[in-house]
C-alpha cells in the first residue's frame, strides 16, 4: 500500500494529507499528522477527496470547436490564433484569467508568458474575488503583501476576533484549532463580528451582530479607543495624523448607532481588546468582498498598529486566504496590477524583470482586473481570453453579462479538468488539464507556508499539466528559449531565483534559499514559511518583528479611513449576502458530484428571518424567486433567527450543471472597490417573493431526461441515477411521461387531482420514477434509489414504490448533520432523548462529530434546542 504526502486542494488553510492506494482499489485520503498547518486534522471535504478521483465528467482530450483533435493540432491552433490577435489588435487584446487552484509553477509560467513575452498586464485571477482587498490593505500598511501571523499564534494569544468569517464552515480545520486552543486555555476569549449567527458563534464569548457592511466604523472606533487609552508618540507611523483625525468622530455612541449595536456591546468589545495582552483579528470574505473592502482591511490594521498588537507572538491582523494557492498566485504576479515576485509596475522593476527573463517586451502598465477584464471582452476590446482552472461564467458578478461576453468573444481558450462547465461551453479550444492527485508542484497557504502537492495517480486520457500546456503554446508563439523546462522543479527554482534577484531586502517575498534545490530535494521539500533566504534559511514564522516595512517608507503606515455603507444597503427590498456552504466548494464541479457532500445542504436555500418571511407570506421550504436589476435566481426558503431582519443569505455554489436558475451571481452587480478591484458580493438589494409553481416534485432516472426549459430543475448527486427536484408553471408534467413512453418503457401510473406518480420499467429494471403534485410530494428517496439497484420483488412492493415509499418503511434519518459518519438529525434527537447531553456524548453514542468535527456546532445547536424546549416545559408545569 503506497502512501503519498500531499496538500489539500480546497481552502487556504493548506492542510497536509496522506493519500493511500488500497489493495482492493481506490484511494483513502487522511490527514497528515506531521503537517504544521493541520496537525492531523481534516474537514469533511478533504476526507471525501477519494470520492472525487473518478473519470466521470472529466475533460480527457483536446478539442477545437467541439471536435476532438491531437495535441499538436490544438496547440498549433491556440498559438497561431493568439499571435494573429496580437498582430492585428495589439497585446492588450489578449487576456489570461487564472485561478487559485493552479499550482505556483503553473501560475509562474502563465504570468511570464503574458507579462513577459506577449507584453500586456492582462492576467488576472479568481483570487481577485476573494483576496484583492486584503492585498491592498497589507501593501498600504506594510509596503508589501505580507501576512504577519502564523497559525501557531492562535494557540498563544489571549483574544481572537473573527470578523466577516464563518470559519467553522469556510476554514474548518483552522476553526478546530481555535476551538481546541480555547478548550486547552479557558481564559482565551473569542469574539465573532458578523451580521449572521453562524456555526462559528458556537465558541464565541461575545457576538457582535452588527449592521451589514459597518465593520470599518467598529474598527475606527476601536482605533480612537486605543489612542485614548495609550496616546501614540508623534510620527510613530507614516500617515498617523490623518488616520487619527479620521477616527476622531467615532465615539462609542456614534459606533453603536452606525453599526446598529447596543452601546454596552461596543464598550465590552473595546474593553476586551484593550485589556488583552495579545490579540488577533482574523478576517476574510465578509471584509474583503466589499466595495470598500480595502479601507475595512486598513481599519483593522490601524487598530493593531496603534495598540502594538502586531509583530509579536499571538498578535496581528490575519487575513485568511480563500483558495489553496491564492497566496502563490500573489507571489508570482498573478494579479493584473503587480509583476512577478512582489515587483511593481515601476521603471526599475520592469527593467529588472526584463534582465532576468531576457525579454524586451515586459508589460509596462497594469492590466485589466477581473470584472473590468470581462467588461472589456463584452465591449470587444479583448478579443482572446485563456481561462485556466476556474468557472467565471458562474463565479463572477453579473454572470449573465459574463456569459454574453464569452459567447461573443472571437477566441475563448479553456484549460479545465471538468467537461461541460458553464464556462467550457463557450470554449473554441479546450485543453484537458491535470486534476488534484495528478499534479506536481507547490502551493502557499494563508500563513505563507509553501507545501508540495504530489501526484499519486497517473494522468488520465491525454490530460497534461497546466505549465506544460502554457509552455508549449509559448514555444508555438516563438518564445521557446524562455520556456524550455522539462519538469516543474526547474520552474520552481527559476521562480525562487527571481525572488532573490537584485533584492537585498527590498522585497518581502524572497525564497532564494530554495533556488538551488536538486530534483530530489524538491520532491522531498518539507512545508516552509517564506521568506527563505540567507538570513532565514529555515523560513520565518512571524513577520514585522522589528516594526519596519518595505519600500521607500520603511515605517509602517496608518491609512485614514472614512467608513461608508454600501449604497444599496438602504435600497428598497432585502439585502442579499452570499457565501459558502459547509460541505461544498466554489461552483461544485468537484464536490457536487459526491453524494455524501450533497446530503447536508442538497438544495440552494435562501435564509430569511421569520419576520421577513411572514411579511412576504413565505413558508419554510417553499420555492422562492429573487430578482435584481442584473437577473433572477430561484431557490428554497429557509426560515431562521440566525438571519438578521432585512437580510437574506444564499449560497454561491449552484451552476447550470446543477440547477437551471440558481446562480446567485446573476443577481450581483459588478460594483468594485476602487483600490483593489474586488467586487461587492455581500450586499445586493433584491426583491424576494414566494413562488407557487403549478406543479413540483421529484424525478429519478437512469439517464438524464430531455426536459423543456419551462421546467426548473435542481440536481442532487447520486451515483448511477439522475436525481432532480422539479418545478414548473406549465399546465402539466406530460413531457416527462411522453419522453419515457417514446423509449418503449412499460409505464405504471397513478394519477389524481393535483398529483401524478409514474414508474417506467424495462425488462424488470426500474428506469424512471416521477412524483409530482401541486405541492411537492414527500418521497422516501432512499427506497426509490435502492429500487434502481434491486427492483421490487412483488406487486405490493411495486405499488409501495409507486406511492414513493418502501414496502417495509424504515425510520427516517432526517436532515443529514454528520456527513462523515452518515448520522441524521432524527437519530441525534433520539440519542438526546435517551440521555446524551453533550456533543462528546453524542460522539460516543453515534460517532457523529468524531471524524472531522465540522458538524459539532450543529450538534450543540440541536442540544441547545432541547434545553430550550425543556425549560419551556418546566415553566408550563409550574
Amino acid at each position: 500500500m503506497s502512501r503519498v504526502r500531499t496538500t489539500c486542494p480546497y481552502c487556504g488553510v493548506g492542510c497536509g494529507l496522506v493519500a493511500e492506494h488500497l489493495p482492493e482499489g481506490g484511494v483513502r485520503v487522511s490527514a497528515d499528522a506531521d503537517h504544521p498547518a493541520n496537525l492531523g486534522r481534516i474537514c469533511v471535504k478533504g476526507a471525501a477527496l477519494g470520492d472525487t478521483l473518478g473519470l466521470a465528467g472529466r475533460q480527457l482530450y483536446p478539442e477545437v470547436d467541439g471536435v476532438r483533435v491531437s495535441w499538436d493540432a490544438a496547440l498549433e491552433t491556440a498559438a497561431r490564433k493568439l499571435q494573429e490577435t496580437v498582430r492585428e489588435h495589439g497585446p492588450q487584446a489578449v487576456a489570461f484569467y487564472a485561478s487559485g487552484q493552479l499550482l505556483t509553477e503553473d501560475y509562474y509560467v502563465a504570468n511570464k508568458l503574458m507579462k513577459g513575452f506577449i507584453g500586456a498586464g492582462n492576467i488576472d485571477t479568481n483570487s481577485r474575488l476573494c483576496m484583492a482587498s486584503a492585498v491592498v490593505g497589507y501593501k498600504r500598511a506594510f509596503g508589501a503583501d505580507v501576512v504577519p501571523c502564523s497559525y501557531r499564534d492562535l494557540e498563544q494569544t489571549d483574544l481572537i476576533v473573527l470578523v466577516g468569517s464563518n470559519a467553522a464552515w469556510t476554514h474548518p480545520v483552522l476553526y478546530q484549532r481555535i476551538a481546541q486552543a480555547k478548550q486547552d486555555n479557558p481564559a482565551l476569549q473569542v469574539v465573532v463580528v458578523d451580521p449572521r449567527r453562524t456555526a462559528t458563534c458556537d465558541i464565541a464569548d461575545l457576538h457582535l451582530r452588527l449592521a451589514p457592511g459597518s465593520d470599518a466604523g467598529l474598527y475606527a472606533g476601536l482605533l480612537r479607543a486605543v489612542c485614548e487609552q495609550r496616546p501614540l508618540a508623534a510620527a510613530q507611523f507614516a500617515g498617523q495624523e490623518a488616520a487619527l483625525a479620521s477616527a476622531q468622530g467615532w465615539s462609542v455612541d456614534n459606533v453603536a448607532h452606525y453599526c446598529d449595536l447596543d452601546r454596552d456591546v461596543v464598550t465590552e468589545f473595546y474593553r476586551r481588546f484593550l485589556t488583552a495582552p495579545r490579540a488577533m483579528t482574523l478576517y476574510t470574505m465578509g471584509i474583503n468582498q466589499s466595495s470598500t473592502g480595502s479601507d475595512k482591511c486598513n481599519a483593522i490594521i490601524n487598530a493593531h498598529l496603534a495598540s502594538g498588537q502586531i509583530g509579536r507572538v499571538g498578535c496581528g491582523p490575519f487575513s485568511l486566504t480563500g483558495q489553496p494557492n491564492a497566496m502563490g498566485g500573489r507571489e508570482v504576479g498573478g494579479l493584473a496590477n503587480q509583476l512577478a515576485c512582489h515587483m511593481q509596475f515601476v521603471p526599475e522593476d520592469i527593467a529588472r524583470l526584463g534582465r532576468f527573463w531576457g525579454s524586451e517586451r515586459i508589460a509596462a502598465t497594469p492590466g485589466l482586473m477581473a470584472v473590468e477584464l470581462f467588461d472589456a471582452i463584452e465591449r470587444g476590446e479583448v478579443k482572446a481570453v485563456w481561462i485556466m482552472g476556474t468557472n467565471p461564467a458562474v463565479s463572477l458578478p453579473d454572470s449573465d453579462k459574463v456569459n454574453r461576453a464569452l459567447a461573443a468573444c472571437p477566441l475563448v481558450i479553456v484549460s479545465e479538468v471538468s467537461a461541460g462547465t458553464d464556462t467550457g461551453r463557450h470554449a473554441h479550444i479546450c485543453f484537458p488539464a491535470l486534476a488534484w492527485g495528478e499534479k506536481n508542484g507547490t502551493v502557499t497557504n494563508s500563513e505563507r507556508r509553501i507545501s508540495r502537492q504530489r501526484p499519486f495517480m497517473p494522468p488520465p486520457g491525454e490530460a497534461r499539466a497546466d505549465w506544460w500546456i502554457l509552455a508549449q503554446v509559448a514555444r508555438g508563439m516563438g518564445y521557446g528559449a524562455a520556456f524550455g523546462w522539462q519538469h516543474p522543479h526547474e520552474i520552481f527554482c527559476e521562480h525562487a531565483a527571481l525572488s532573490g534577484f537584485e533584492n537585498a531586502g527590498r522585497r518581502a517575498f524572497d525564497i532564494s534559499g530554495l533556488a538551488d534545490l536538486t530534483r530530489e530535494q524538491y520532491d522531498q521539500l518539507s512545508p516552509v514559511q517564506w521568506p527563505v533566504n540567507a538570513a532565514h534559511p529555515q523560513g520565518s514564522e512571524r513577520m514585522l518583528t522589528e516594526g519596519r516595512g518595505w519600500g521607500v517608507e520603511t515605517r509602517l503606515t496608518m491609512v485614514p479611513v472614512t467608513p461608508q455603507r454600501y449604497r444599496e444597503a438602504n435600497a428598497p427590498g432585502l439585502v442579499l449576502n452570499t457565501g459558502r456552504y459547509r460541505d461544498q466548494w466554489h461552483t461544485m464541479t468537484r464536490t457536487g458530484t459526491v453524494p455524501r457532500l450533497m446530503q447536508h445542504s442538497p438544495l440552494p436555500r435562501v435564509a430569511i428571518h421569520p419576520e421577513d418571511a411572514r411579511r412576504c407570506r413565505v413558508t419554510d421550504g417553499q420555492p422562492v424567486k429573487l430578482t435584481s436589476p442584473c437577473g433572477t435566481m430561484t431557490g428554497f426558503a429557509q426560515l431562521t433567527d440566525d438571519q438578521s431582519p432585512g437580510t437574506l443569505f444564499a449560497p454561491m455554489h449552484w451552476n447550470r450543471q446543477f440547477a437551471s436558475e440558481s446562480g446567485v451571481n446573476s443577481l450581483v452587480a459588478g460594483h468594485c472597490d476602487p483600490h483593489s478591484g474586488q467586487p461587492e458580493s455581500k450586499q445586493t438589494a433584491v426583491t424576494f417573493s414566494g413562488w407557487t409553481p403549478t406543479w413540483q416534485g421529484w424525478l429519478f432516472s437512469r439517464e438524464p431526461p430531455a426536459l423543456p426549459t419551462s421546467i426548473s430543475r435542481w440536481r442532487l448527486a447520486q451515483a448511477g441515477v439522475t436525481w432532480l427536484r422539479l418545478a414548473s408553471d406549465t399546465p402539466d408534467c406530460g413531457s416527462v411521461q411522453a419522453w419515457a413512453a417514446a423509449r418503449g418503457w412499460q409505464l405504471q401510473v397513478a394519477q389524481g387531482e393535483g398529483m401524478c406518480h409514474l414508474l417506467a420499467w424495462q425488462q424488470g429494471e426500474l428506469q424512471l420514477a416521477l412524483y409530482v403534485g401541486s405541492r411537492c410530494p414527500e418521497v422516501d428517496s432512499d427506497a426509490v434509489l435502492a429500487a434502481f439497484a434491486i427492483p421490487p420483488a412483488d406487486p405490493a412492493a411495486r405499488h409501495a414504490l409507486l406511492a414513493g415509499r418502501a414496502a417495509q418503511p424504515a425510520a427516517a434519518a432526517g436532515r443529514m448533520v454528520c456527513s462523515c459518519m452518515q448520522v441524521g438529525e432524527n437519530a441525534i434527537r433520539e440519542a438526546i432523548e435517551q440521555g446524551c447531553d453533550s456533543a462528546a456524548a453524542l460522539g460516543r453514542a453515534l460517532r457523529c462529530g468524531t471524524h472531522c468535527g465540522s458538524c459539532i456546532p450543529e450538534l450543540r445547536a440541536i442540544l441547545a434546542q432541547r434545553v430550550r424546549v425543556t425549560d419551556r416545559s418546566d415553566q408550563s408545569a409550574r
